[in-house]
């Protein structure tokens, strides 16, 4: 559905709930996340559950964000306030200054960024006239709004600002960037245009296009927009014509509908919806990090013996002595045993590790249980951080063309003893890249599965065969289809109460 389809989704599910009434509602909607393919170990429970390394028991992405805005309901009007699952949006304004969503149409906050900031955002086209770009807050009129532009066609448009004050934008280079553009976050619409495109949405009847909700909403408002946009493909997972067409319908229907813009020129948005960012913001020295007072072990078993730096990041996890985290670490959920050391810059979550092994730098390892025929049994997946999961190739013949770990993934097959044929991918002969190759084996017990898996890694680290042929292999998409929840949060809540066991023990 994409996160435009199925915001347009809840909208009718509040009104089969309510009726009329949900006339009278503020909404807050959490896109909690879709496939995850840039940070897979949210991929099975959801971006809006990610765990942060703060509070005692840890918050989620879902606290944080009930946190950032709880002073927005008491001046918003009925109608829907839209934000995604893994960013978080700091700002600080004068005292007398309140962030108002009451106006018609569309209203959005916006932060000061530098350019390269812009081009991976939607970036807004202010009215000069309309705002000075001092001050904490101020409320602007947006002429028109851009989804992910190249540079060229932010300043072409009128997008780039030159302003000494642009340097509080993200990246911390303050005092350095004079031009700045204003990104996007979340926003709100009014009751009455959500009830427009909910009958838009039920028009349609049934929805089979990847809708989004900031490309394909916000770039039909504002007096400047054109419907050019209608037909980029650039950011959609599958190209379709019938996409254009309901793209120039949404157009239509929003065509001429305001875009307020209550631009925050003291604020900071941050992202961390990939490996790189996750790791970045939760490890390194950080602005965020230092703002949310982040700690390098959260809600955590973690003796003396165990060793680990200020910069690596422990969340509900289980340490056991002599264990080694490299520095930029981040553990979560996971149980680590005496004989276990990790490298620099891994992510380990919801893993098992009870046997002697060194773990390589730059190693993403996430384990998931499985339910099938009725049996719960699990699959560890491994990658390095930069391995790019939505990388995918049209022929067999190309696959040389993905990497894993540093290798081409015809280099790992062959080393693992697996025939690259049509039978290798779950998607069929589509869309053939890591997330839909069946190269992960299928284990009773979780400490097998990331046994398993990380003996994988190993025969690509030093070139040395390691068959996978005795084994059911999954993908990626496979395990998220056969993913088991009840079994994963069971393994969460035994961590949850040795930990607060642990504590009472400690108190006593």
């Amino acid at each position: 559905l994409g996160n435009g389809g199925s915001t347009l989704h809840v909208l009718q599910y509040l009104e089969e709930l309510y009726g009329d009434q949900w006339a009278s509602f503020t909404v807050l909607l959490i896109h909690s996340g879709g496939y995850s393919q840039r940070l897979p170990s949210a991929s099975a429970l959801g971006k809006i559950f990610t765990a942060l390394p703060f509070g005692d028991p840890v918050y989620q992405m879902l606290e944080l964000k009930l946190a950032m805005y709880i002073d927005f309901p008491r001046h918003m009007k009925p109608g829907i306030l839209v934000t995604c699952s893994d960013d978080i949006e700091l700002y600080s304004t004068e005292v007398t200054e309140t962030i108002v969503l009451d106006k018609p149409g569309f209203t959005a906050l916006a932060h000061p960024s530098d350019l390269a900031v812009g081009t991976t955002h939607g970036v807004f086209v202010l009215d000069p006239s309309s705002f000075s770009g001092k001050g904490g807050l101020e409320y602007a009129s947006c002429h028109r709004f851009l989804h992910k532009p190249d540079v060229g066609m932010m300043r072409q448009s009128g997008a780039v600002c030159v302003r000494g004050n642009c340097s509080s934008g993200n990246h911390g280079d303050s005092g350095m960037a004079s031009e700045c553009v204003y990104t996007d976050s979340i926003f709100y619409m009014d009751h009455l245009t959500a009830k427009q495109l909910l009958m838009f949405y039920k028009q349609m009847g049934t929805l089979c296009y990847e809708i989004d909700a900031y490309g394909d909403f916000l770039q039909a408002l504002g007096p400047g927009a054109t419907p050019d946009y209608t037909k980029n493909m650039s950011n959609v997972t599958k190209e379709d014509l019938g996409l254009v067409e309901v793209r120039q319908q949404l157009y239509s229907l929003l065509r001429g509908t305001a875009l307020n813009v209550i631009v925050l020129n003291n604020s900071q948005f941050y992202h961390i919806g990939t490996t790189q960012e996750y790791l970045f913001h939760f490890t390194a020295e950080s602005k965020l990090r230092f703002e949310l007072n982040l700690l390098p072990v959260a809600f955590s078993i973690f003796p003396d013996r165990a060793k680990t730096s200020d910069q690596s990041s422990v969340i509900q996890s289980i340490l056991e002595p002599r264990c080694v985290i490299g520095p930029g670490s981040v553990i979560e959920y996971s149980r680590i045993g005496p004989e276990v050391s990790v490298g620099k810059s891994s992510i380990i979550s919801g893993s098992y590790i009870n046997f002697s092994v060194d773990i390589p730098s730059h190693c993403f390892l996430s384990s998931v249980a499985v339910k099938i025929n009725d049996q719960v049994e699990y699959v560890t997946m491994v990658f390095g951080v930069q391995d790019d999961l939505k990388k995918t190739v049209k022929l067999l013949s190309d696959i040389q063309l993905l990497q894993f770990f540093g290798a081409s993934l015809a280099e790992c097959l062959d080393l693992w003893s697996v025939e690259a044929s049509g039978q290798l991918f779950s998607s069929g002969n589509t869309r053939l890249g890591l997330w839909t190759a069946r190269i992960f084996p299928l284990c009773s017990t979780l400490s097998e599965s990331v046994r398993m898996s990380l003996k994988m890694l190993n025969s690509v680290q030093h070139m040395s065969p390691f068959k996978l042929s005795g084994f059911r292999l999954l993908s990626v998409e496979e395990m998220l289809a056969y993913k088991d929840v009840e079994d994963m949060l069971k393994f969460r809540k035994q961590i949850y109460d040795e930990v607060c066991l642990q504590r009472q023990n400690e108190k006593s």
